[in-house]
């Protein structure tokens, strides 16, 4: 009964994960309507498409004090409602009045900037270690399942009138079943420890493993007081594994070039001479593939490890995307190359830094700090995205050797991931105080 209860409360958290992945994609079938409907250059659409991962990172940089100060659970409930009024004003947005939509946008992207903090940082500390693994990689599955969720949405909805304010607008559905939820769960008992309300938390461990409640409890009143209730600094020489843990994770996740890819998946298949319809079937396959493979990680991190996972998958990710450069490079994209090179790549991204990214960044740091370490690995993740969504119609407007290029960046930065995978340490089956023991240097 203790599992489906924290199944449930997994799941409820990690429906922030699904409209991330939903925002994400969503716009990819509308962002060339966007650009003709306002008039965009190159230039300002991809400010446009950016908006909301500027957001993002402001999103993740702000989330940090309301996270601390009212809990994870009252935050989430907001973050719902940003992302309800997002998609609400992103689809009524008239044609002439380009600022508000932007501004709806940038809302989205504060609630996808505070979800990616907030969401993996509650499930990480309500969840037994033994299983964290795999609850926080839920909400990996969950931000791929909306991206499967926005490309078939996409395809169904196109072709009826004004299909591009729909795609958007019908993101307000799953937002509102996210803020009715969040009211079905229990604050974290991490949080409501550092509050001084021990009876609380007491009864949500006990309601989610009962497994040794007092070692639990005694193991959280230590962490607690090695914090001596301060408000630490993040940036201090002790901290500067996880610093660079999480920097890295997140720096590679995004250089990797997935959010890029997911962003405008249509235009990329349709410069391989792919009709448009054909490009949002090929979307949905991606999503797939995404969705599959994500699975696959989640079911392998908390037997195989982050490490190895890492390992591999960077291994593929370097073969598919220096194949698809050269693809591009020889004008050899045409037919089902480079859909193969995009399924192989997203393939063994899902498996490895998809699957690892949140759980890792949501492990590495002590309680005194973790909400800051959240943050910082969200604002690296969101500021690279912002940057490759914001350049990337300009590279591919340049034709196959702009795509030649931005593909070829993409290689070289999983090749480097490989190196970070071999020199990660592995945290399976850690409690989150082991972890901080071996990784805080005094």
């Amino acid at each position: 009964m203790m599992k489906k209860f924290m199944f449930f409360v997994a799941f409820v958290a990690s429906l922030g994960g699904l409209l991330f992945g939903f925002d994400t994609a969503v716009i990819s079938g509308a962002e060339k309507d966007i650009q003709q409907v306002y008039g965009l250059s190159d230039f300002l659409h991809g400010f446009t498409m950016s908006s909301a991962l500027i957001g993002t990172i402001i999103g993740a940089l702000f989330s940090t004090s309301p996270v601390e100060k009212y809990g994870r659970q009252k935050c989430l409930i907001v973050i719902a409602l940003m992302y309800l009024l997002s998609a609400i004003g992103s689809a009524l947005a008239p044609d002439d009045a380009w600022w508000l939509f932007i501004f709806s946008r940038f809302l989205g992207g504060l609630a996808v900037g505070a979800s990616s903090v907030a969401g993996p940082l509650y499930i990480a500390e309500i969840s037994p270690s033994t299983w964290r693994g795999r609850f926080v990689a839920f909400f990996q599955f969950n931000i791929v399942l909306g991206i499967v969720l926005a490309y078939v949405s996409n395809l169904l909805i196109d072709g009826i009138d004004n299909d591009w304010r729909w795609m958007l607008g019908v993101e307000s559905i799953p937002a509102l079943l996210f803020a009715v939820l969040l009211f079905t769960i229990p604050e974290s008992p991490r949080w409501l420890m550092g509050q001084g309300r021990e009876q609380e938390a007491r009864k949500v461990l006990a309601s989610v493993d009962d497994t040794n409640l007092e070692g639990q409890v005694a193991e959280i009143r230590a962490s607690l007081a090695e914090d001596k209730g301060e408000s630490e600094a993040l940036f201090q020489r002790k901290y500067w594994k996880p610093i660079l843990i999480a920097f890295l994770i997140a720096t590679f996740n995004q250089l990797a070039g997935i959010n890029a890819i997911l962003y405008y998946a249509p235009r990329i298949f349709e410069m391989s001479g792919v009709a448009r319809g054909a490009s949002l079937v090929q979307s949905v396959i991606i999503g797939l593939t995404n969705l599959t493979f994500t699975m696959i990680g989640m079911v392998l991190i908390d037997k195989v490890g982050r490490k190895k996972l890492l390992y591999v998958g960077s291994l593929g990710m370097t073969l598919a995307l220096g194949t698809a450069s050269y693809g591009f490079y020889g004008e050899l994209t045409s037919g089902y190359l480079l859909l193969v090179c995009v399924m192989v790549f997203i393939a063994f991204f899902a498996v490895s830094l998809g699957a690892c990214i949140w759980v890792v960044i949501a492990e590495v740091f002590p309680n005194s700090v973790r909400g800051k370490g959240q943050v910082l690995g969200s604002m690296t993740h969101w500021f690279w995205s912002a940057l490759l969504t914001w350049t990337f119609p300009v590279f591919l407007g340049t034709g196959s050797s702009g795509g030649a290029l931005i593909f070829g960046i993409f290689a070289v930065m999983s090749a480097l991931s490989i190196v970070f995978a071999w020199k990660l340490p592995e945290t399976k089956n850690k409690s989150l105080e082991q972890i901080q023991s071996e990784l805080v240097t005094e």
